[in-house]
């Protein structure tokens, strides 16, 4: 989980929201990555989504069985939908979203893992933003 919020810092130096995902096999990691939404002009750039490309080219196969997702943040139904088809069997992720989530019943689910900092780092995020917003 701490590189997963390693690379979410990424993703708030480069303007995005922070979050960050990694995807591992055993000790190896296959796929790290953070959101690139306003980088890229993707609304399908979650780190979820790029880490699951990653680990796709690095294991020669879209099935991802016997890997593990960290996440800083409860994956969207997007991202959600992506971990069922890629046969992602365990995410363990931060912070809930309780709007947004959709990691039900898709794979085996562990949450609050290093919540706070997770969570922390979200609400950092979009207060910094609130003020710049509110300054011009």
């Amino acid at each position: 989980m701490r590189l997963a919020i390693r690379e979410a810092r990424t993703a708030e130096e480069n303007g995005d929201v922070p979050i960050g995902a990694i995807i591992v096999q055993g000790r190896t990691i296959l796929g790290k990555a953070h959101n690139q939404v306003e980088l890229l002009h993707d609304p399908t750039a979650h780190a979820e989504m790029i880490a699951i490309t990653q680990a796709a080219g690095a294991l020669g196969d879209w099935r991802l069985t016997d890997t593990v997702l960290y996440v800083t943040k409860e994956p969207c139904p997007m991202c959600a939908g992506a971990i069922a088809l890629a046969r992602i069997p365990r995410v363990v992720f931060g912070a809930a979203d309780p709007r947004q989530g959709g990691t039900l019943k898709i794979a085996d689910v562990t949450g609050g893992v290093l919540e706070e900092e997770c969570r922390a780092l979200l609400q950092d995020f979009f207060k910094g933003l609130r003020k710049t917003e509110a300054t011009e």
